[in-house]
C-alpha cells in the first residue's frame, strides 16, 4: 500500500540497560527513513522517546503510534519536543450512557460477585477496608461504604467498553444462530451442541451481522477481523501548549485533513521518509536483499553507461560514456596535424634536405661532363640522389591524412627511397671491391663495371623491392583504419581513436627489411674496401656512412617497438 519497511527492530520483553539506545542507533543506520511505526506498550514508548532525546535526535523521527499510544499523556510527559508531530490512532468509540448509570451505582454491597471490586474500591477512593491495614500516622482513611463512584472520585468511562459489550453480543448472536440451526424447536442444549464444537462456533461468530451498542454494524471478514474505525490524532505544540488533535479518521477508507497537520518545528511542509535517496545520473541501484525500497547507488565506471535503473552496460568499442555516464558518444578521431610540432620539425628537415638534394643535382647537371663528376660515378650518383630525394619526400606522405591513395603511396615509397639509395651504394662498393680483388689475380678488368652494367644491377636490386610491395598489395590491399585500442585510456575522457594506415609495426619492419639487408651487405663491402688506395677515397666515406646508418637502425628498432602507439608516431 505504498509503505516499505526499511528495517524492523524488536523490543525485548525484558530490555537490558542501553537496549533502547541501541535501537535508536539501529534506526539511524537508515537515516533518511524518518517515519517510525511503533507497536509497544506505553512504558516502552516512553523509553524509546527518552533514548531519541539522549541521542540528540529531537525532531528527526516522525513517530507513528498504535492504539496503545492513542491520546495518552504518560508516554510523552516531559518529552513533548521529541514526540512533536507524532501520529497516533484510537478506535472510534462512543460512551455508553447505560453503562455509566450501571457502574456508578455499584457498591460493596451490590457487587460482591466481582472478586476484584474491593481492590478497585480501595484504589479508587484511597482508603482501606480493613482497620488492620491502616498504619499509624498514615493519611489513608478507612472505607465507610458510603463512597460513591463519580461523586467522591473522578470517573471516566474506559474507551473499550463499547467493544466489550459488542463482543458479548457477538458471542450471544452466534450461539443463538447455532442453536437455531442445530437444535430447532428445543430449549437448552441438544446432543449436537453438547459439547459445543469450537470450530463450528467460530463459523457462526464470523457470520454474525447486527447493530452494536453504538449503532454501528458488527461484522467480521474472512480473517475474523472487524471493520476498522479509527480516529487519527497528531501530537502538536501550538503556542507552547502540547495537545492531541484529531486530524482524520478511517472508516473503510482514509479521511485526512492534511491542512490541520503540524510537523516538528511548527512547519506545515510534510517531511520525507525514504530508505534511500534517488541515485544520481550515471548510477545504478543495487537493491538491499529483501527490502525493495532500500538500495545502494553504484557508479557506472570506466566505459559503462547507465542502461536503466538497475543496470550498467559497456559502450560500443568506438564510443565512450558522456560526462554523467547516461549515454554513449563517439570517441573523437585524431590524426597527425600539419600544425603539430611532431609534423613541423620533420617537414622543416625534409624541406631543407630536398633543397640540399636539388642543389647537388643542379650542380651535377651543370658540371655533368667534368672529370670529377664522371669519376664519382655519374649515373649511380643520380640514382643515389633520386633515392635521397624520395626519402625526404616520403615525410609529406607520412604526415598527410590517411586514405586509400595516401596509404598506397606510403607502402610504395616508404621503403623504395632507401632501397634506391642502398642499392646504388651497394653497387658502388661492390664495383670497387671487385676491381681490387681482380687486380690481385690478373691485370684484366672484371666484368659488369661499365656504367650501363651498374645501372642494370642497381635497378635489378630495386625491382625486388617493388615486387615485394606488389605481392603485399595482392595479399593485403591498402586501406585506412581507425584504431581505438592504442589510445583507450583508463579515463574515458582522454580516449581517442587514431586514424592511420593499416600497417602493423611488424609489417613496417618487414617493408624496410629489404633495405636493411642492402644496408648490411653494403656495410660488409665497405669494411672490405676500407684499405683501398687514397685515389679511391669514396670507399671510406661510404664506409663511415654505413657504420653510422647501422648504429641508427640498431637504436631505431627497439625504440620503435618499445614506445606506445600514438597519432604522432610515423
Amino acid at each position: 500500500g505504498g509503505v516499505c519497511v526499511a528495517q524492523s527492530v524488536k523490543i525485548p520483553r525484558e530490555p537490558k540497560p542501553g537496549e533502547f539506545d541501541k535501537i535508536i542507533r539501529r534506526l539511524l543506520e537508515t537515516s533518511h527513513a524518518r517515519a517510525v511505526i511503533i507497536f509497544a506498550n506505553e512504558d516502552d514508548i516512553r523509553r524509546v522517546l527518552e533514548a531519541a532525546k539522549r541521542a540528540n535526535q529531537t525532531g528527526h523521527f516522525i513517530w507513528m503510534g498504535s492504539d496503545s499510544w492513542g491520546s495518552k499523556i504518560a508516554p510523552v510527559l516531559h518529552l513533548e519536543e521529541v514526540a512533536e508531530g507524532s501520529v497516533t490512532i484510537l478506535p472510534k468509540r462512543v460512551s455508553v450512557r447505560g453503562f455509566d448509570r450501571y457502574f456508578s451505582s455499584r457498591t460493596l454491597d451490590n457487587n460482591r460477585r466481582n472478586i476484584w471490586f474491593a481492590e478497585f474500591w480501595e484504589e479508587n477512593f484511597h482508603c482501606k477496608l480493613s482497620r488492620h491495614a491502616l498504619r499509624k500516622g498514615s493519611s489513608i482513611k478507612k472505607c465507610t461504604n458510603r463512597e460513591r463512584i463519580g461523586q467522591d472520585s473522578s470517573y471516566e468511562q474506559e474507551g473499550k467498553v463499547q467493544f466489550v459489550i459488542d463482543a458479548v453480543y457477538a458471542m450471544g448472536h452466534a450461539l443463538h444462530n447455532m442453536h437455531k440451526n442445530l437444535c430447532p424447536g428445543k430449549v437448552g442444549l441438544c446432543p449436537r451442541m453438547d459439547p459445543v464444537d469450537g470450530v463450528e462456533l467460530l463459523k457462526y461468530i464470523r457470520n454474525v451481522n447486527f447493530s452494536g451498542i453504538a449503532g454501528t454494524p458488527v461484522t467480521f471478514n474472512e480473517n475474523g477481523d472487524a471493520p476498522g474505525r479509527y480516529d487519527i490524532y497528531q501530537y502538536q505544540i501550538r503556542n507552547s501548549t502540547p495537545e492531541y488533535k484529531v486530524i482524520g479518521q478511517w472508516t473503510d477508507h482514509l479521511h485526512l485533513k492534511v491542512e490541520n497537520m503540524l510537523w516538528p518545528g511548527g512547519g506545515s511542509q510534510q517531511p520525507s521518509s525514504i530508505c534511500s535517496l534517488p541515485c544520481k545520473p550515471g548510477e545504478r541501484k543495487k537493491l538491499v536483499k529483501g527490502i525493495p525500497c532500500c538500495w545502494h547507488c553504484e557508479r557506472c565506471d570506466g566505459y559503462q553507461y547507465q542502461l536503466d535503473e538497475f543496470h550498467c552496460k559497456r559502450c560500443h568499442f568506438n564510443e565512450r560514456p558522456n560526462e554523467n555516464h547516461t549515454s554513449c558518444t563517439p570517441i573523437p578521431i585524431i590524426k597527425l596535424e600539419w600544425s603539430s610540432p611532431w609534423a613541423v620539425v620533420p617537414v622543416f628537415i625534409a624541406i631543407v634536405g630536398i633543397i640540399a638534394t636539388l642543389f647537388v643535382v643542379i650542380t651535377f647537371v651543370r658540371y655533368n661532363d667534368t672529370p670529377i663528376v664522371k669519376a664519382s660515378g655519374r649515373e649511380l650518383s643520380y640514382v643515389l640522389l633520386t633515392g635521397i630525394f624520395l626519402c625526404y619526400a616520403t615525410t609529406f606522405l607520412m604526415i598527410a591524412e590517411p586514405d586509400l591513395s595516401t596509404c598506397s603511396l606510403r607502402r610504395i615509397f616508404l621503403g623504395l627511397g632507401m632501397s634506391i639509395s642502398y642499392a646504388a651504394l651497394l653497387t658502388k662498393t661492390n664495383r670497387i671491391y671487385r676491381i681490387f680483388e681482380q687486380g690481385k689475380k690478373s691485370v684484366s678488368a672484371p666484368r659488369f663495371i661499365s656504367p650501363a652494367s651498374q645501372l642494370v644491377i642497381t635497378f635489378s636490386l630495386i625491382s625486388l623491392q617493388l615486387v615485394g610491395v606488389c605481392i603485399w598489395f595482392i595479399v593485403d590491399p591498402s586501406h585506412s583504419v581507425i584504431d581505438y585500442e592504442d589510445q583507450r585510456t583508463t579515463n574515458p575522457h582522454f580516449a581517442r581513436g587514431i586514424l592511420k594506415c593499416d600497417i602493423s609495426d611488424l609489417s613496417l619492419i618487414c617493408l624496410l627489411g629489404y633495405s636493411m639487408l642492402l644496408m648490411v651487405t653494403c656495410t660488409v663491402y665497405a669494411i672490405k674496401t676500407r684499405g683501398v688506395p687514397e685515389t679511391f677515397n669514396e670507399a671510406k666515406p661510404i664506409g663511415f656512412t654505413m657504420y653510422t646508418t647501422c648504429i641508427v637502425w640498431l637504436a631505431f628498432i627497439p625504440i620503435f617497438f618499445g614506445t606506445s602507439q600514438s597519432a604522432e608516431k610515423v
